[in-house]
């Protein structure tokens, strides 16, 4: 048997909404059947999905699980952080830290999610 991960699931209070920023995060568009309950943005080729799941609770505390954000080659950072704070994100904290520099972003819900200039 061979298992994968097939999506990455983002609670939140309107899934909706929230697909529309990462969607304009990621370029990616909003699968159908979207609503205020449930939203997905499919991968494509050797992609993982991502669901955005509404739930009743608010979020408590830091995140256990986040995603992180690569660029793509020849990208300037600088620019896709400023992009990216202007859909809707907040800037948490900046680290350069085992040779790695990044940011620390929430999105609109206050999801953690991290920005790096490079792997």
């Amino acid at each position: 048997m061979s298992v994968n991960i097939a999506q990455v699931v983002i609670d939140c209070s309107d899934a909706q909404k929230l697909a529309g920023f990462w969607s304009a995060v990621l370029d990616r568009p909003v699968g159908d059947g979207a609503n205020q309950f449930v939203a997905t943005l499919p991968g494509g080729p050797g992609e993982t999905s991502l669901m955005l799941l509404a739930v009743p609770e608010g979020k408590q505390s830091k995140n256990r699980l986040h995603l992180d954000l690569g660029l793509s080659e020849g990208s300037d950072w600088q620019k896709e952080l400023e992009r990216i704070l202007a859909l809707g994100a907040t800037q948490v904290s900046e680290h350069r830290e085992y040779g790695i520099h990044w940011v620390c972003l929430q999105d609109p819900e206050g999801n953690e999610f991290d920005l790096a200039v490079g792997h």
